[in-house]
């Protein structure tokens, strides 16, 4: 692991023992993970599905999932986010495969998937585009990206700086859903954005900025 990662890493794990009480993070109020869980039955084909949940954090996400039936992989570069989020499906009595691992390169083996899922990760990747087309190689024919994404006035847990090095990360702040887009037109099949800043149930209050999902199907 470079030097980088392994800052990225230390940081997230610190961050993990207060990460879900983000409202948006840990879901714990009904009508958050309500709507979360609205949106991931649109954006998922019916299934069971293999989903690849690339920068999986504390499994919120991946606990909605797989409480719907999918099979899910969880991959996350800091071993604390992973601890949470095994802790949190087995609490609920639920199957997952969580690896500790590059995102942006997740370490599935040859395994492919029907959804590769992502959400505010993108950001925090010193090479995004190469890792959006790693993941579209993981893909099953007719797979789909499923991307929540948004650019945001801060990007750091609490206040606390981020890793060292982050201003020069392409996509420090977020990304546009216009410049998102640009970029995954010419190895995709077809796209759509949703914009998710309106709706104050996902965020657990109203937001002010840009936040979106785009979804691609390869």
């Amino acid at each position: 692991m470079s030097d980088q990662s392994t800052a990225i890493a230390r940081y997230w794990d610190a961050a993990a023992s207060s990460f879900d009480d983000a409202p948006d993070h840990g879901l714990r109020a009904e009508h958050t993970r309500a709507a979360w869980g609205r949106l991931l039955e649109a954006w998922v084909p019916s299934g069971p599905v293999d989903i690849l949940d690339v920068g999986c954090g504390t499994g919120s996400l991946a606990l909605l999932l797989a409480g719907a039936g999918h099979r899910v992989t969880g991959v996350d570069l800091a071993p604390r986010m992973v601890e949470q989020a095994e802790w949190k499906l087995a609490s609920a009595g639920l199957s997952g495969r969580f690896l500790v691992g590059d995102a942006a390169v997740p370490p599935t083996g040859g395994q492919a998937f029907d959804v590769v899922l992502s959400r505010h990760l993108l950001w925090t990747l010193p090479d995004p585009e190469a890792a959006l087309r790693e993941w579209a190689t993981r893909l099953r024919p007719g797979g789909r990206l499923v991307l929540v994404e948004g650019r945001w006035h801060g990007s750091g847990q609490s206040g606390v700086p981020y890793a060292a090095g982050a201003e020069l990360l392409p996509w420090n702040g977020g990304v546009g859903a216009d410049d998102l887009a640009a970029v995954l037109r010419p190895f995709v099949a077809e796209l759509r954005i949703e914009q998710l800043s309106g709706d104050a149930d996902l965020w657990g209050g109203p937001v002010d900025d840009e936040r979106y999902a785009l979804i691609a199907q390869v």
